[in-house]
């Protein structure tokens, strides 16, 4: 399939005082690991046109996006709206705070984003030459697992430390398949487009880093040549991480980033020389929008959080780095701080939109994105049932949060709920219980509507 595309990136490493994202505790950066960037590509044959903006940071909060959107606008670029472009992230927990609603935040560094993303954005509408797409699928299982696992005491527990015997069983399943689309022009990849399901979660510290995902991109990169482009984009990963439980190594290093990221890279690399033509000759962006009550708190958790809150003494939870580990252990420090959260969730009655976009290429390859981090089912059902006969390739982390109050959360099945462990919890998890139906519900619409 022949396309038009343009391609441009910009780096967003912080030049103003902010903490790193993804712990529970304030980690203000202090050195630079590997360049973090944003990554604009551009889409278009005939009238059609979409684009990605791909940023190397830990969520997509929607102010954001809606300012990452007026900044287009300022711009002069009318073909591009939330309609036909996506706004995801790679989940990196070494990159700056942008939820506003978190100690550490800066909003100095937002205008930075907005305006390296803008120039992006337009350097690549304006830079548009011809190739064709291609389309494959491999698979990697070494470095994923499902991280939320039935203990003994018949609750499920995430993260629950390595070598635990109380550990019975993983709760649900994995997604190891790796869709990848390129574009090749001059008989050469000049864009790859990958989508692994994991979280990028395994350095920590306070140096900014584009965490596995960076290694992958820019080890793919060099194989590939000057002026290409990687886009290493995030699956369905809410309940997945890449701590192996039955093994006693450390597993939170820059060398464990680094060992993930050549691994994928290998498998990635090795795919491309099965790479087929995507079939049909039609470009189609399409978006819709989801509509999501806010998190249904049995009265009962209100009080028992409330006792939580009066049980532990007041605690300053940036004295050291927490994770859901520390939950799992239950850490005075740490349970307080879910039972705040639970009473501040309790009080929000605004409903939210999740806007869902993606893009058709052809008659073979599906793009489409879900918003925050939807548990590995939710990806597979899309990939895998809506968009049967497909390959079919997920972005989550994209397109805003819901709310502005709301600025990031774990959508787990409906089952999941009730049954313990991190993503489920109100601190967690805004949405309501229905919403990974109701995302499914209208990407059965959409995927309706697609076909001729």
């Amino acid at each position: 399939m022949k396309i038009m595309f343009g391609t441009a990136r910009r780096c967003i490493d912080p030049q103003v005082p902010v903490s790193l994202a993804g712990y529970f505790n304030v980690r203000m950066w202090d050195h630079v690991l590997d360049d973090i960037e944003v990554r604009a590509i551009v889409f278009e044959k005939g009238a059609e046109t979409a684009a990605i903006l791909h940023f190397d940071l830990v969520c997509m909060p929607l102010y954001l996006c809606d300012a990452l959107l007026e900044g287009i606008r300022k711009a002069g670029l009318t073909r591009f709206g939330r309609e036909n472009v996506t706004m995801a992230a790679i989940h990196t927990h070494t990159a700056p705070e942008v939820r506003s609603r978190q100690k550490g935040f800066n909003p100095d560094y937002v205008p930075f984003l907005v305006r390296q993303a803008t120039e992006a954005l337009a350097e690549a509408a304006g830079n548009l030459h011809e190739g064709e797409l291609f389309q494959g699928l491999t698979a990697d299982s070494r470095f994923l697992f499902n991280r939320r696992f039935w203990m003994k005491n018949g609750q499920v527990k995430t993260n629950p430390g390595k070598l635990n015997g109380d550990i019975v069983r993983p709760e649900g399943e994995i997604d190891p398949e790796i869709p990848l689309l390129a574009v090749k022009a001059d008989g050469k990849i000049k864009l790859l487009l990958s989508s692994i399901v994991n979280h990028s979660d395994t350095i920590g510290g306070t140096g900014v880093s584009a965490d596995w995902p960076g290694f992958l991109r820019r080890i793919v990169e060099q194989e590939l040549g000057p002026g290409s482009m990687v886009c290493p984009l995030i699956g369905a990963e809410g309940n997945i991480n890449h701590f192996d439980v039955s093994s006693p190594e450390k597993q939170n290093s820059y060398a464990e980033a680094e060992r993930l990221g050549r691994g994928y890279a290998g498998t990635v690399s090795k795919a491309l020389a099965d790479l087929e033509p995507v079939t049909g000759e039609s470009l189609r962006p399409f978006s819709g929008t989801v509509v999501v009550p806010p998190r249904e708190i049995p009265q009962e958790e209100i009080e028992e959080a409330k006792k939580t809150v009066a049980l532990y003494p007041d605690e300053d939870i940036d004295s050291r780095t927490f994770t859901s580990e520390d939950l799992a252990k239950g850490v005075p420090a740490v349970l307080k701080y879910f039972a705040s959260a639970l009473l501040e969730k309790a009080s929000n009655k605004e409903n939210m939109r999740l806007y869902l976009t993606g893009i058709a290429f052809g008659s073979s390859f599906v793009l489409a994105s879900l918003p925050s981090e939807p548990f590995t089912e939710i990806g597979l059902a899309v990939r895998k049932d809506i968009f049967a006969g497909k390959c079919c390739m997920i972005t989550a982390l994209a397109n805003g949060t819901g709310t502005y109050t709301n600025e990031s959360g774990y959508i787990p099945n409906a089952w999941n709920y009730g049954r313990g462990g991190y993503e489920d919890a109100p601190r967690s998890n805004p949405y309501s219980r229905t919403t990974a139906s109701r995302i499914l519900c209208k990407y059965r619409e959409i995927a309706s509507a697609l076909e001729p």
